[in-house]
């Protein structure tokens, strides 16, 4: 059974998400359900979120900067006998006292809602929003197109991107079954194609189905298989010369998206 953690922030929630993901990232054996909970101003609004909690039982780790709320939840918090973690409060006073100044208390302090600010937001969200081949339908929308086999590092490659401001979709190639039309309909000179050698993408498929508990000899990670794969993808790009073709055998998500950003910024595509 899946544990229960509870992030809650008077923000956007960045900063509890960032740590917790640090802090998890030492327990990968461990099934856990993340609820978030942000933006909260108003003690009505913690007696709901402590009510939802109480029906089903977890750990509370809080970013909450004003005091007298934050004070609120941990007096609900020891009402119903429930667990938390107070993340600013104790940094925060401690550096009061030394700075012999008083903290603002104002939520969203670290991360000013300016116009780069929002520009992040909206490409994470519409990069999360088409990743695998959905929502083909805004394909039109995308700076930069991904496409590629299974388990070629489409997923956090859009990602890295997005965070930099970029929104990106990605599309599965899979052998017989022809891209979607959407694909060709767009500006093709945004599309690019990823490649990895077949015996490395052999083993990348092999060790995602260890992970999931599923037999490596299956025909997904069968090398013959993969090679036929990589064949295909690399005659479906011959086939799109305006595609920017990149090889990520042995370049890490950074040097990848580097690549692309330098030669798409050659092609008067991406700032």
């Amino acid at each position: 059974m899946a544990k229960e953690l509870y992030l809650l922030s008077d923000a956007t929630g960045e900063t509890v998400d960032r740590v917790v993901r640090a802090v998890l990232s030492q327990f990968k054996d461990v099934e856990i359900h993340v609820n978030r909970f942000t933006r909260i101003r108003e003690e009505a609004e913690i007696v709901d979120i402590i009510d939802v909690i109480v029906a089903n039982p977890g750990i509370i780790i809080y970013t909450l900067v004003n005091g007298e709320l934050a004070q609120f939840l941990q007096e609900k918090v020891e009402e119903r006998g429930l667990d938390a973690v107070d993340l600013l409060s104790p940094l925060l006073y401690k550096l009061s006292e030394f700075f012999n100044l008083p903290p603002q208390q104002e939520p969203g302090l670290l991360y000013e809602m300016n116009a780069e600010y929002y520009r992040r937001v909206d490409a994470v969200n519409f990069t999360v929003k088409q990743d695998d081949g959905q929502e083909l339908r805004h394909l039109y929308r995308a700076d930069i197109v991904l496409v590629g086999a299974s388990r070629t590092s489409k997923t956090p490659l859009s990602m890295y991107l997005a965070h930099k401001g970029y929104r990106v979709a990605n599309v599965p190639l899979v052998k017989g079954i022809d891209p979607p039309k959407e694909l060709f309909e767009i500006d093709q000179n945004r599309v690019v194609g990823l490649l990895v050698e077949a015996r490395r993408l052999a083993e990348l498929r092999a060790a995602r189905l260890l992970q999931l508990h599923q037999n490596p000899r299956g025909k997904y990670a069968n090398y013959d298989e993969v090679v036929d794969e990589v064949i295909c993808c690399k005659q479906l790009y011959r086939r799109n010369s305006q595609w920017l073709v990149i090889d990520i055998t042995h370049k890490s998500v950074e040097e990848a998206a580097s690549e692309i950003l330098k030669k798409m910024t050659g092609l008067g595509l991406t700032t």
